[in-house]
């Protein structure tokens, strides 16, 4: 009796640890998985189960897509919660959409994480895309609407032809990509996008300092101009690049610190410590005169001609006149209004031109100036 007790309670036992075993997808629908960054930090993955057009019996199901199997609004599925749902925007288990960082979907904010991704199918009108806060339940059979992240709307398209069910990125840009889902003869597409991406990157720039790149001048000059290139957050960019020139046993003094330092105090407003920074770099023996010819432009970017002229001019000063220092006396003439003198020092750079590319480029402009028009 003993004996017959243990065995009852090893089989009980063993039934409840049971772990399920790996087998082919439900009806042949792989899963797959797709991600995008957009910018280098911030990232967008949809992981998904993909069924096609053709049934596993090999029934064309073409035209039988949507409206059929894909059901119209909501519907019950006739399994677990019963309650009138959307559809899981895949098959078999939850279709899931995970974000790095906090996004705005269709110009709405969802915060990072990963959610259920349901869709509400319609004949007619926009589709509603919902972006759950269960990202763990199978497909949309315990789909409750109180667990809502976010609801937004995406008018479907008329789209080539799919088999398969499919997630792309169809649009990529620096702060925003689009997303769409394809299948049969359907796109629906939806634009993230990223609501202050300077910010993202600031956020790292402050990590990446503390650890490894804040060990060395060039971390910390890049963090510097990466804010002068953006106009943001100059206030901490001076202190960053004050710590690029002058930081105890990293900090270096070059025409690369000195120069970023003083375009940040130039931003800021502190002409006079601008000035006498930005000369140090041009003097400096660092210095080479395509680096000084590269801050120059860099002034006539910030609108400021006669900035850029006198660095143009201190150029041309220190390597004699050498390439490519005529061209940057054309260019600080020309964004002055100066364009008979501009002329002049075009021409001469013409006759230095190392290579085919820069001649073609100085007899274009030569021409413009000729015509009195602004070469920058």
């Amino acid at each position: 009796m003993r004996l017959l007790y243990v065995l009852t309670t090893l089989l009980i036992t063993c039934s409840l640890t049971a772990q399920s075993v790996t087998l082919p997808p439900s009806g042949g629908n792989q899963r797959s998985i797709v991600t995008q960054y957009i910018g280098s930090l911030v990232h967008v993955t949809v992981n998904y189960s993909s069924p096609d057009v053709t049934a596993p019996n090999g029934q064309d199901r073409t035209g039988q897509i949507w409206g059929q199997l894909i059901p119209y609004g909501l519907t019950d599925l006739g399994f677990g919660l019963r309650n009138p749902s959307p559809w899981r925007a895949g098959s078999n288990e939850n279709t899931t959409i995970s974000f790095s960082h906090d996004v705005e979907i269709q110009g709405q904010p969802l915060a990072a994480g990963t959610y259920g991704l349901h869709m509400i199918v319609e004949e007619s009108g926009p589709w509603t895309l919902i972006f759950s806060n269960n990202s763990t339940a199978w497909g949309s059979y315990f789909y409750k609407e109180n667990e809502d992240a976010l609801r937004v709307t995406a008018a479907p398209e008329d789209s080539e032809f799919h088999e398969w069910l499919t997630y792309e990125f169809t649009d990529r840009q620096a702060e925003e990509c689009t997303l769409a889902l394809m299948w049969e003869n359907k796109k629906i597409p939806f634009k993230i996008s990223v609501p202050d991406m300077n910010e993202v990157y600031l956020a790292n720039l402050r990590q990446e300092l503390e650890n490894n790149a804040g060990f060395n001048w060039q971390g910390w000059n890049q963090a510097a101009t990466f804010c002068l290139q953006n106009n943001t957050n100059l206030e901490e960019a001076l202190t960053w690049a004050e710590n690029a020139v002058s930081l105890p046993f990293i900090g270096q003094e070059n025409f690369t610190t000195l120069s970023t330092k003083g375009q940040i105090q130039y931003a800021l407003g502190e002409k006079e410590e601008a000035q006498a920074n930005i000369n140090t770099a041009i003097e400096h023996p660092s210095a080479n005169s395509f680096q000084i010819h590269g801050m120059g432009r860099q002034m006539i970017a910030q609108g400021d001609a006669e900035m850029a002229l006198a660095i143009f001019k201190a150029n041309h000063k220190r390597f004699e006149g050498a390439w490519p220092t005529e061209v940057g006396m054309a260019r600080g003439l020309s964004a002055t209004g100066q364009y008979e003198a501009a002329v002049k020092h075009a021409e001469i750079a013409l006759t230095q031109a190392p290579d085919q590319l820069n001649k073609d480029s100085l007899t274009s402009m030569i021409a413009s100036l000729k015509e009195g028009k602004d070469v920058n």
